[in-house]
């Protein structure tokens, strides 16, 4: 349904909010490591996101990604945005010019309450919520092999 760059986005965000609700901040290396994402695409990644002001971010021996308060209220939405713009939410879904409710595409009712809820699920628990889960147990943000 995403992107992979969304995919490891989500993942990365939800890592360094994990990190940060410890007062910790996270490098490119240690981030892409904990979310399976190759080191140079989590930076590029990481860059898109502190530009997207969705994380900040400070240089030197003691620096490294974070999240605060200035951030809490972001959600899920707001990191696919910033990564893939706004085409899984607006647009028609066959790529016609002029498709609206007077002149729809054969998906386009389909289409629209599929966004509804999309947007829904996007919207409705912010990154820092998401993140108090993974720190409790409650979810996770690993792949999780099965033997």
């Amino acid at each position: 349904m995403f992107s992979k760059a969304s995919q490891y986005a989500i993942k990365a965000i939800i890592y360094i909010w994990t990190q940060s609700l410890q007062d910790s901040k996270a490098g490119a290396k240690e981030i892409g490591a904990a979310i399976d994402a190759p080191e140079a695409f989590t930076a590029k990644i990481l860059q898109q996101l502190s530009r997207a002001k969705l994380i900040g971010s400070v240089k030197g021996p003691n620096g490294g990604f974070y999240a605060d308060e200035s951030h809490a209220n972001k959600t899920l939405k707001d990191v696919v945005r910033a990564v893939d713009g706004d085409s899984l939410f607006s647009g028609c879904s066959l790529g016609l010019n002029k498709c609206s409710e007077k002149n729809p595409c054969p998906l386009h009712f389909e289409i629209v309450a599929i966004r509804q809820k999309l947007d829904h699920m996007l919207t409705n628990k912010s990154i820092k919520h998401l993140a108090v889960e993974v720190i409790k147990g409650e979810t996770n943000i690993k792949r999780i092999l099965q033997s």
